[in-house]
């Protein structure tokens, strides 16, 4: 589960609805002082949201770059109905894809968290030619590792089980955590268990089986957008997809590959700094 490194929005960027054809998403939006150089989409991972790039919003305006991180269908703030049908990866693409549209400034830099690089992924190769970069952060080639497909198996039983009742789920959830574990802000704390009563249990039971079962779609990415330039971004350590893994999808892309030292699963909320330097320096390169 990604934790924002702080939850107050920095200057020159708005919480607001995104419009739709698809309907409306919670954003947070960030504007550069000029002219913009281009416009970031950001997609969060399972479990995520908007908030999780809160650290980025700062230092990529800074660059020049608008930045709209989103909450996807279902996800916190954003509404979503109470059946798995719609959270498809298909029909989460095409929200991708009426996103992209509604910010209404041409093809935009493309980044996927996590189960938002494999729904990122699905939007490109439905319409490559929408998008000027794609980022897959901390996101790999196929199924999540074996050890944490038992995790989201275990997870997704639960939601199935107890699914009306977030409550109880969150419950277990905090009782599974290992003896030790620091503690959270009472303020994270807080936001992390709205956010989890927000999300739709059957966005959460979809998108799951979709990270437990997602097959290997490197070669059809690449066969659909040869010329799309492409960067994978991880931490040094990473418990979803193996730093290796993400190597060899990189080479097999032919994409730009960068490794955000000290951090794991989430470089966004880590170290904010460095992955904002390295994002701004590949979009700024094309």
């Amino acid at each position: 589960m990604s934790k924002p490194p702080r939850l107050s929005l920095p200057p020159r960027a708005v919480a607001r609805r995104l419009v739709t054809a698809r309907g409306e998403f919670a954003v947070h939006e960030a504007l550069p002082a000029g002219e913009p150089r281009g416009t970031a989409l950001l997609v969060p991972g399972f479990t995520g949201s908007k908030e999780d790039f809160i650290g980025l919003l700062e230092p990529l305006s800074a660059a020049g770059y608008r930045v709209v991180a989103v909450d996807g269908r279902g996800q916190h703030e954003s509404p979503g109905p109470a059946d798995e049908a719609a959270y498809a990866q298909d029909r989460l693409a095409a929200d991708v894809l009426a996103q992209a549209d509604a910010v209404q400034d041409g093809p935009v830099h493309l980044l996927g968290h996590s189960l938002g690089g494999l729904i990122s992924r699905a939007a490109v190769l439905r319409a490559p030619d929408r998008f000027r970069t794609l980022t897959l952060m901390s996101s790999g080639p196929a199924a999540i590792d074996e050890a944490q497909q038992e995790r989201t198996k275990l997870l997704v039983a639960a939601l199935e089980m107890l699914g009306d009742d977030m409550e109880a789920v969150w419950q277990a959830m905090r009782a599974q955590d290992p003896e030790g574990t620091p503690q959270d802000s009472p303020e994270l704390q807080e936001f992390l268990h709205r956010r989890w009563l927000g999300t739709v249990p059957q966005q959460l039971i979809a998108t799951g089986r979709q990270l437990i079962g997602e097959p290997d779609r490197v070669a059809e990415l690449l066969a659909a957008a040869p010329g799309l330039p492409k960067h994978v971004l991880s931490g040094s350590v990473d418990y979803a997809w193996p730093v290796p893994l993400m190597d060899d999808m990189a080479q097999r892309l032919g994409a730009h590959r960068t490794v955000i030292a000290g951090t794991e699963h989430s470089p966004n909320a880590e170290d904010p700094a460095a992955t904002a330097a390295a994002l701004a320096a590949f979009w700024d390169a094309h």
